[in-house]
């Protein structure tokens, strides 16, 4: 808007419209995938047309991958178990690294239960616009182990995950187990409800 005062009033050109806003992206990471830089014009289809694009890149794992989860109150390091749940670790490093968890909050904490995080409507029933298979495997349900969110169906994860903030063998075998935090517990027992996933990047050892 162009003000002027009374002496030099004169007619204020005609504005054209604002065109959409754009989605910016970074170069893309070590397993070739753009990063989408989200501003606050994001929304969450947004998030869930880049999961779409990204779903089936090929992602070669080596064994030794793992995760580093910025938050606003510090980083966890999480160890992935590629051997153990490949599929469902696959899709873990595609939503991170194209950038569909960056900005998210961690909407549920149940004290000496989970925390859990990964839903692009931020309240618990939200997915990446599809779903991915269960995928059995040893893995406990032990303090720090994360694991993969669903619905009543086995085949109904997508993006949530859960971390265990205690020992749960109860949900052994019902969930996937796909990582485990490796450094920072302290970290994963400061955060709460509404805390923010800065951003997940992966890297190899």
């Amino acid at each position: 808007m162009i003000y002027c005062s009374k002496a030099e009033k004169r007619e204020e050109p005609k504005q054209e419209p604002l065109p959409p806003p754009t989605v910016t992206k970074a170069e893309p990471g070590p397993f070739g995938i753009t990063r989408h830089l989200w501003d606050a014009t994001a929304t969450p289809q947004d998030r869930i047309e880049v999961a779409l694009a990204v779903k089936d890149e090929d992602i070669e794992l080596q064994g030794n991958e793992k995760a580093t989860i910025e938050t606003n109150k510090g980083a966890i390091v999480v160890k992935l178990y590629s051997k153990d749940a490949p599929n469902t670790v696959r899709n873990f490093i595609r939503l991170a690294e194209s950038g569909f968890y960056d900005g998210l909050i961690w909407h549920r904490y149940e004290p000496g239960f989970v925390l859990q995080g990964g839903d692009p409507l931020g309240n618990g029933s939200g997915n990446a616009g599809y779903n991915i298979d269960f995928e059995p495997n040893p893995k406990k349900h032990v303090t720090g182990a994360m694991c993969m969110a669903r619905g009543p169906a086995k085949n109904s994860a997508s993006c949530q995950f859960y971390i265990c903030l205690a020992d749960k063998p109860h949900l052994d075998g019902n969930y996937v187990v796909f990582a485990k935090t490796v450094e920072c517990m302290d970290v994963v027992n400061e955060l709460r409800r509404g805390d923010t996933i800065v951003k997940i990047t992966i890297s190899r050892d």
